[in-house]
């Protein structure tokens, strides 16, 4: 007999080609009219055609977003916010830029307008990160939820190839753990199993030719499913694994996920097969493991920790940490366990 609990999350979304013409009224909505526009130094010329679009609606650009939002740098953006009087922030970007905004947020309540440009997902959640000292801290908290996400997939066009590769895996990553989480319910898990098969649909086509808009579109479809249901439900041992290899070593953030989720997939597969078994449906194939391997491969993606600077010599280290306090996992979280995925994961072994 069905028992579960869902709790919808309060956002709202706009979503189709060319829907950035609507930010201005979508911020007026809010009662709003002093945006800070945020963004990474990469994503600096759209911060300012931002600021233009905005006119009088923007107050200034930010644009010292960076991967897994250092303390030092959220207090600076915090500052900024407090001396431009804004009342509302505009992330423009990936999850760099969204954490940002959420780092503002989490000690302002000022509301958050998010314009996706990747696949990332955390727009669509209420969970804050912020690294301080080598380690990265997480949470969650209704104020950082972004009130309005426009998902505009001409905007998702310019990405690279390699970037749209894995920013799509990370997004496969919220899906699969949404599957078996401690509170997974079977809403979620409907839209967790369509978002892994939009996805594994649409990236071939956009890493074969990035200017696909009908390939974008579907695939920034399944990232917001992802999204939603990292949002909604829990977190298991792969996001606490990549949290660790990136906020403790600096790794990078997608390209971790992609590495790291067909290993965490193959140590909890035995302990969630149902689940596992909703994976491989998804994606056409026998094992959920190794097809989440295999289409990383497909599209061009790293597969090794190795390929993106881990030492070996560290993944003792990463091992401990990372079950220091683990989250909820179908799996029990040993160490020796988690080290063994970790090798599997530096050496890039097909699980």
């Amino acid at each position: 007999m069905l028992s579960f609990v869902y709790q919808m999350l309060p956002s709202r979304v706009i979503f189709g080609a060319g829907c950035l013409a609507r930010l201005p009224e979508e911020i007026e909505r809010l009662g709003a009219s002093k945006a800070l526009v945020l963004s990474t130094p990469e994503q600096r010329q759209s911060g300012c055609e931002m600021v233009e679009r905005l006119g009088a609606r923007a107050v200034g650009l930010f644009d010292r977003a960076v991967m897994h939002v250092p303390l030092e740098t959220a207090e600076a953006a915090r500052e900024e916010a407090r001396r431009l009087g804004a009342d509302c922030c505009v992330a423009v970007g990936g999850g760099s830029t969204t954490g940002l905004a959420k780092a503002i947020a989490l000690v302002s309540e000022l509301p958050i307008l998010a314009v996706p440009t990747t696949y990332a997902g955390s727009e669509m959640t209420p969970i804050w990160g912020l690294t301080e000292k080598g380690r990265k801290t997480t949470g969650r908290d209704a104020r950082v939820l972004p009130k309005t996400v426009l998902y505009d997939p001409c905007l998702t066009v310019t990405m690279p190839a390699m970037l749209s590769a894995t920013s799509g895996m990370n997004s496969i990553a919220h899906c699969v753990e949404a599957l078996y989480a401690q509170d997974a319910n079977p809403i979620v898990s409907m839209m967790a199993e369509e978002g892994i098969r939009a996805l594994a649909e649409s990236l071939p086509a956009v890493v074969k030719e990035p200017g696909d808009l009908e390939a974008r579109s579907k695939a920034l479809y399944g990232a917001w499913l992802g999204g939603i249901a990292l949002g909604t439900v829990g977190m298991a041992l792969h996001h606490k694994l990549c949290h660790t290899l990136g906020g403790t070593y600096n790794l990078p953030h997608a390209e971790t996920h992609t590495v790291v989720l067909p290993h965490a997939a193959a140590y909890n597969a035995a302990a969630a097969p149902e689940a596992l078994a909703r994976v491989a449906r998804a994606l056409g194939a026998s094992s959920p493991a190794g097809g989440l391997y295999d289409l990383a491969a497909s599209l061009g993606a790293p597969l090794s920790l190795a390929a993106l600077g881990m030492k070996e010599g560290d993944l003792d280290q990463a091992a401990s940490i990372a079950v220091e306090k683990p989250y909820y996992n179908p799996r029990p979280v040993a160490r020796d366990a988690v080290r063994a995925l970790l090798q599997n994961a530096f050496e890039g072994r097909r699980p």
